[in-house]
């Protein structure tokens, strides 16, 4: 009766043959973990800015979303609730904390465009509209683009306030420009 068990060369015709399958895969993982990197990134931000906005609405008043460390979108950002008064656009001692997102991943780059140039932020009054922080009245729209290994996604905010995300590769009325005009003085489809 002959010993169950492999022979030397099955195990190794055998390894040979998973090691090719790894090598045809893994790059192709690669790009698919970059690309799950990109869209989770954009639905984060997208999911802050509804967060904001209905808060504000549930609140009947402003609530506001800016980076984390008061100047880059990269280091993460937050949803807070500015307490009465304070001028300060950044999240500070006093302030209620709503939500708060970690620092994207390496090599992740994020560009920025906004109506109101004064700072990196989105104020929601209490009807759920963009305003800037000279006046509740006045919106403020714009849009970040999500930028990892050539692929890019775009989340673009109206002047009403509402937010989406585009593929500029997909969607020709989807791009990013340093000009935050409202798209329908830009005869682009608007938001």
């Amino acid at each position: 009766m002959r010993p169950a068990g492999f022979t030397l060369p099955e195990l190794l015709v055998v390894l040979a043959v998973v090691g090719v399958l790894l090598a045809a895969g893994v790059p192709g993982l690669r790009g698919y973990t970059r690309n799950q990197q990109l869209a989770n990134a954009a639905n984060a931000f997208l999911g802050a800015l509804n967060l904001a906005r209905s808060e504000a609405i549930r609140r009947g008043s402003r609530v506001d979303l800016a980076p984390r460390d008061g100047s880059r979108w990269e280091n993460g950002w937050v949803v807070f609730a500015n307490k009465p008064g304070d001028a300060n656009l950044q999240f500070d001692a006093g302030d209620e904390l709503i939500y708060s997102h970690d620092s994207l991943p390496a090599g992740l780059s994020m560009a920025t465009t906004l109506s109101d140039k004064s700072a990196p932020y989105i104020a929601y009054n209490g009807n759920g509209r963009t305003r800037n922080n000279i006046s509740d009245r006045a919106p403020q729209w714009g849009s970040w683009q999500f930028s990892l290994d050539g692929r890019t996604r775009l989340v673009r905010l109206g002047i009403l306030g509402r937010a989406r995300i585009c593929n500029p590769a997909d969607d020709r009325s989807c791009r990013f420009t340093s000009d935050p005009a409202p798209a329908t003085n830009r005869n682009i489809a608007p938001l």
